[in-house]
């Protein structure tokens, strides 16, 4: 896989790290170099809170074990995270900051089987993920569509895939942005990664806001 399609399935890595698996606040200041949080991004941040709080209630509280969870989550990776992150698989980063949003929906019956099932394969509805990119002169949207699929297994994640389904972007990006989807879907490459953000999630993520879900 060329880096360019390299480029494109870490930033697919990224949409499901942060959207999915909501990460926490920050609980040391920033460092001196890096800007601070924008108000945006701090409503953002909020936004993905309040869903974790959401989803973790149902994971481990097992109710309401009725209706659906529905969020609309975004995402803002800066250019200098982003940069740093790729440069972790020798890859770089061309354009400014990535900001990607999708409406989040998972029926609650479906939380409550996975965690209490002795094994349970769960299928879930295809969601769009839509990103705009920063680039030097203009911006560039881009439109991704998965539907995710997790095995779980006395409630932890044993095996995930995405399923990337339609691609809308630019033709600059389109080509590469459908090799690294496809090789995805017919390899499993994120497969090991999503497991863990699934996990990280229920285990770690939602200890981190226990206080907002727990007894309720």
């Amino acid at each position: 896989m060329g880096k360019t399609a390299g480029r494109w399935l870490m930033l697919a890595i990224l949409v499901v790290g942060g959207l999915f698996s909501p990460p926490a606040p920050a609980q040391a200041p920033a460092p001196p170099s890096a800007a601070a949080e924008t108000e945006e991004e701090k409503r953002e941040r909020e936004t993905r809170t309040a869903c974790a709080v959401a989803i973790c209630s149902t994971l481990h509280n097992h109710k309401p074990d009725a209706g659906q969870v529905s969020c609309a989550v975004t995402k803002t990776w800066r250019k200098e995270v982003l940069e740093k992150i790729l440069s972790q698989a020798k890859l770089s980063w061309p354009w400014g900051y990535a900001r990607c949003s999708t409406d989040l929906k998972l029926d609650r019956s479906i939380l409550v089987k996975a965690m209490l099932d002795a094994e349970v394969e769960v299928r879930l509805d295809s969601h769009d993920i839509t990103c705009k990119l920063e680039g030097e002169t203009e911006k560039y949207d881009i439109k991704l569509q998965i539907s995710p699929k997790v095995t779980f297994k006395q409630g932890k994640a044993i095996k995930a895939s995405l399923n990337w389904g339609k691609i809308v972007a630019p033709t600059l990006a389109k080509s590469a942005l459908w090799s690294a989807t496809a090789a995805d879907n017919a390899f499993g490459i994120l497969q090991n990664t999503l497991v863990e953000d699934v996990n990280r999630f229920v285990e770690t993520r939602c200890m981190e806001v226990k206080e907002a879900w727990q007894g309720k």
